[in-house]
């Protein structure tokens, strides 16, 4: 009777983790919304490009290189986190397009990955600000450089944490 219950506990537990999939589902559609919204500013920004200056030029290709970094990690975290905590994705097995990341990414890696992301990010929106000091008060971009060292600090910190762990695992 203990071995029934432990067994049907155990592939409740095991089964659980389908209750991810909402969650990655969610993220699809976030990655859907991401490209109509640099489709809507590309479009917009092409009805202006004879008011545009060099500066408005720049933040413009900000805006869509960040869209880009943050639908790339978002595509990441979806296909990483679900193919190592849900289920493989057995139609990229046959695909002659997987990304290379797929299936060999792993947690430490996908950390990396997402603080990286979140720096590139970061270094983009202060890029923006010192392309154009005007609409940005000094207190705001020093917070922003504040907030930008951290996670530089964050990424480096969580990089060595991960590089003594791997260190111990190999003298184990």
């Amino acid at each position: 009777m203990l071995k029934k219950l432990e067994a049907l506990l155990e592939n409740f537990i095991f089964n659980s983790r389908w209750l991810l999939t909402p969650i990655y589902v969610v993220l699809v559609l976030t990655l859907i919304i991401i490209g109509v919204k640099t489709v809507q500013e590309f479009l917009y920004e092409i009805t202006h490009i004879f008011e545009m200056t060099v500066n408005d030029l720049l933040i413009f290709v900000l805006h869509i290189v960040d869209l880009a970094l943050v639908a790339n990690l978002v595509l990441i975290l979806i296909m990483s986190s679900y193919s190592s905590f849900v289920s493989r994705i057995e139609v990229a097995e046959d695909s002659v397009d997987t990304p290379k990341f797929l299936g060999k990414v792993s947690f430490k890696d996908l950390k990396l990955k997402v603080i990286a992301s979140i720096i590139a990010i970061s270094s983009i929106g202060l890029l923006e600000a010192f392309v154009d000091t005007s609409k940005k008060d000094p207190s705001e971009i020093y917070l922003m450089i504040y907030i930008h060292a951290v996670f530089i600090i964050s990424g480096l910190l969580l990089a060595l944490m991960d590089f003594f762990s791997s260190k111990s695992d190999q003298e184990d």
